[in-house]
């Protein structure tokens, strides 16, 4: 596959990140997605590493949360192993236990050290949990780019007078709000109804799409007949399976009409909307498929139809 030459601008920052990152949530958690075990090892994280960077993308984003640090620890080791020049997002989680503002900085060096790096180019505040206030918390990203540990910083899971309140406390600082990563998918339209995805344009704000094929359903491999297998499987109900089934055989469709797969067509959807997508990518296989959703783009009409085949199923 020939290399991604686009890049896009978080926010409204100086960074130029791909239009379609690689969330490495599941890099290193074995209790949950059976590194090392059953599942893939660090051979197959290396193995997505190498083929998403050979198909140009260069925006990872990680947490202190995922693996208990293994997750940045890994990303870490790949990035010194390959000299490799990428945009690093992580994120700091506001425990009710973290009450201070030096608590962020605190976590953030902890950060640093896993992934090795003096400074690390997005740092967000992983959800608006209480008790501590947003102004609190976006004063302390504040003062981690002031004290040059930060290029740019960002929420997570904030709602759009959330986000908003967040922008406007930066601001006071001179500093943009450059992104809130959400869930958001063809299955889980949500940021288009609350009004998010609008404030986002509106502010100059990236929309990060987590979760952005939900969970898999929108490859196409499951289907009532052959539903997924371990928690997902719990999660979904076969009904399920079969009310998605018309947007699932849109995809296809389309998929086949540009010579691409029902997730890329899913993921390509998202950057048309002005998202940024991070599957997750836990072999090379997947992160190949993944990269497929680049490169091209759908029409009008084939947008308009995903939406309004989408429409009903949103929960």
């Amino acid at each position: 596959m020939e290399p991604a030459q686009d890049t896009v601008y978080l926010g409204a920052t100086d960074l130029r990140i791909s239009p379609l990152g690689i969330g490495t949530m599941a890099w290193g958690g074995g209790l949950i997605w059976t590194y090392g075990r059953t599942g893939y090892t660090e051979a197959d994280l290396e193995h997505a590493f190498q083929a998403s960077l050979a198909a140009g993308i260069n925006f990872f984003d990680t947490a202190e949360v995922y693996g208990g640090g293994k997750s940045e620890q890994a990303l870490g080791r790949l990035i010194k192993a390959y000299q490799a020049q990428v945009v690093v997002a992580t994120k700091f989680m506001p425990f009710p236990w973290r009450l201070q503002r030096q608590s962020l900085l605190d976590a953030l060096k902890r950060s640093l050290d896993r992934l090795g790096l003096p400074q690390v180019d997005l740092y967000q505040i992983h959800w608006p949990l209480p008790p501590v206030p947003i102004t609190t918390w976006m004063a302390a990203l504040a003062d981690a780019i002031e004290a040059g540990l930060v290029r740019a910083v960002g929420v997570s899971n904030y709602n759009a007078e959330q986000m908003r309140r967040a922008h406007a406390a930066l601001a006071q600082r001179g500093i943009p709000l450059a992104s809130n990563q959400v869930q958001y998918s063809l299955l889980a339209r949500a940021p288009e109804r609350n009004g998010l995805l609008a404030a986002c344009r509106e502010l100059g704000i990236t929309l990060i799409a987590y979760s952005p094929l939900a969970q898999g359903l929108l490859t196409g491999k499951y289907d009532p007949a052959n539903p997924p297998s371990g928690a997902l499987g719990f999660l979904v109900s076969r009904r399920r399976l079969a009310q998605i089934q018309p947007l699932i055989a849109l995809l296809r469709e389309i998929g086949q009409a540009h010579g691409k797969t029902p997730s890329q067509v899913a993921l390509n959807w998202l950057i048309c909307k002005g998202a940024v997508p991070i599957p997750g990518a836990k072999t090379g296989r997947q992160a190949q498929e993944n990269t497929g959703a680049l490169g091209w783009r759908l029409t009008e009409a084939e947008v308009a139809a995903l939406d309004a085949t989408s429409e009903p199923l949103q929960a």
